[in-house]
């Protein structure tokens, strides 16, 4: 089975989903807030790992195998599924002033990241691919990046409300 087919639904919960909850969501999951210094380089590095993902994904195929390893590939890739769904769906309900606080989110400042890594992850261990595990660690280094711009971002429009949540809740676990 080619691995492209692991997208679709990844692509139908992280555009479909969001459009169905809260259209002006898909504008807010899109805004990149302005980056200084190395946040500009990352930028760049995440929007080639993401494009190499997706190409990467285009030619390789899943290893259909009753072994653990595809088992358990199965079930990360599930539980990544599972986590974009309710991260997507937190984040289409914002509180009032913007803050997302419900759901996922009073556990972690950014589960729709995490299950991001979550489902590639899933998708390295269907693959058994090392290039597409290479690919998934920068995308993943580059997206730290592009989190702390975003949080500097948030204190500056949020304040000490942002302030107090970055204080109880974890950035990623």
């Amino acid at each position: 089975m080619n691995s492209f087919l692991l997208l679709i639904p990844f692509l139908l919960i992280r555009y479909g989903l969001l459009i169905l909850l809260n259209k002006k969501s898909v504008k807010r999951a899109a805004y990149f807030p302005p980056r200084v210094g190395a946040e500009k380089f990352a930028h760049w590095i995440y929007q080639i790992s993401t494009t190499a993902i997706f190409l990467c994904m285009l030619v390789l195929s899943v290893k259909i195998v009753p072994t653990e390893l595809f088992y358990a590939g199965l079930a990360v890739y599930a539980i990544g599924l599972a986590l974009c769904i309710l991260s997507v769906s937190n984040f289409a309900k914002p509180a009032q002033n913007g803050i997302n606080l419900n759901g996922l989110y009073q556990f972690s400042r950014n589960p729709m990241y995490v299950s991001y890594f979550v489902f590639f992850i899933g998708c390295v261990l269907l693959t058994q691919s090392l290039l597409l595990l290479g690919l998934v660690l920068v995308y993943q280094i580059a997206t730290h990046w592009l989190i702390l711009s975003e949080e500097r971002w948030c204190v500056q429009e949020f304040g000490d409300e942002y302030l107090q949540y970055m204080k109880k809740v974890r950035r990623y676990l």
